[in-house]
């Protein structure tokens, strides 16, 4: 005959085994499903970033870059374009920075193709397509005229002693 101790025992083991086994498979349960919708938000996800890319591309590299006016045609910017526009007209790089109205560190960025200008500065670059070497010169001395400094009256000299 058994021992009711040990038949106890089993039983207590039995009954917590089965407790415990519920508990486990509602915890089980619940963790697939987290899983599921953790792997739902991750392609959702990537869904998004694929088509923020998409988008970026065809914006370009402004970021918020405004469509052309339809009256306008669209214009690209290469930067072996500037650089072969440049010394079509025999400008140095200063020279052409004033004439489009940025730094001559600008026109480098734009020509070694770092930086790329604004859609504003890209308008004036096509603008200048069509300006030869003489007007060119024309338009940076005019550009030298307006810009020279005018002699204050505040720079006197001191009179010698």
């Amino acid at each position: 005959m058994p021992n009711i101790g040990a038949l106890l025992k089993q039983e207590i083991t039995r009954l917590s085994r089965r407790e415990i086994r519920g508990q486990v498979q509602a915890t089980k349960k619940a963790s697939a499903q987290y899983r599921r919708h953790i792997a739902a938000l991750r392609r959702q996800i990537g869904a998004l970033e694929r088509q923020v890319a998409s988008l970026q591309r065809r914006v370009g590299h402004n970021g918020a870059a405004a469509p052309p006016a339809e009256g306008t045609p669209k214009v690209r910017f290469v930067a072996k374009g500037l650089k072969s526009q440049r010394a079509r007209l025999g400008l140095s790089a200063g020279e052409y920075a004033k004439l489009v109205g940025v730094s001559p560190q600008s026109i480098y960025n734009w020509e070694q193709g770092q930086t790329s200008p604004r859609p504003a500065q890209i308008a004036i670059i096509a603008q200048l397509r069509g300006v030869g070497k003489r007007e060119a010169k024309s338009r940076l001395e005019q550009l030298g005229a307006e810009r020279a400094p005018k002699k204050s009256a505040s720079k006197r000299r001191r009179p010698v002693e």
